[in-house]
């Protein structure tokens, strides 16, 4: 299984948002929907190996089931709408109890420690950062969760959580990248067991 656990410092936690300012009012929502589209899409299918959290504003996280999701499409718009979805049942989220919103999309009431936690006694914690040290010296993990920001830092309490959670710290190449972009370069590592194998 391979997992991606994307931050969304300024996303929404609410269902009143347009789906056509997703970039603006929607808190960057956009850049979480591509996060989702690179980390479960294929060309002509879906990576049913792969599980997405978006952890909305510290409170709320998304999961993204590849292997169980239905009707998903990849443009932002759609996924957004999953979202949404989500946040409409958010009343249903009782503690780790998740609400079911659609089939493989569930939504937590959870922050950023909680699903970390979670995520974290499934596999190892890799931290994409562009002070690691380089993919292509390190070796792929067996069940990796992959720990991404969104267009913000890291603030200093999610630093230490993950210093203390990640058992490495990898950078995806020598320039800085788009976490949907650093999605897609892990991905091509694990495909290509550590770039040794085509």
């Amino acid at each position: 299984m391979r997992q991606f656990l994307v931050i969304g410092h300024d996303a929404p936690t609410t269902p009143d948002f347009a789906l056509d300012d997703l970039a603006g009012a929607a808190g960057r929502l956009d850049l979480l929907c591509r996060c989702v589209n690179s980390a479960v899409f294929l060309s002509h299918g879906i990576r049913e190996d792969v599980r997405v959290h978006l952890v909305l504003a510290d409170e709320f996280t998304v999961r993204f089931e590849g292997g169980e999701l239905r009707h998903l499409h990849p443009d932002e718009r759609n996924i957004a709408a999953r979202v949404r979805g989500a946040l409409e049942e958010r009343d249903g989220a009782i503690g780790h109890m998740p609400a079911d919103v659609s089939p493989g999309v569930e939504l937590y009431r959870m922050g950023v420690a909680e699903t970390l936690e979670t995520a974290a006694s499934e596999g190892t914690v890799v931290q994409l950062h562009e002070d690691g040290d380089p993919l292509v010296d390190a070796e792929p993990p067996a069940d990796p969760i992959f720990v991404l920001s969104d267009h913000h830092d890291f603030s200093n309490a999610e630093a230490d959580l993950l210093a203390e959670a990640a058992e490495r710290r990898v950078r995806v190449g020598p320039e800085l990248l788009h976490a949907d972009h650093a999605i897609t370069v892990a991905h091509n590592w694990l495909d290509t067991d550590g770039y040794t194998s085509y």
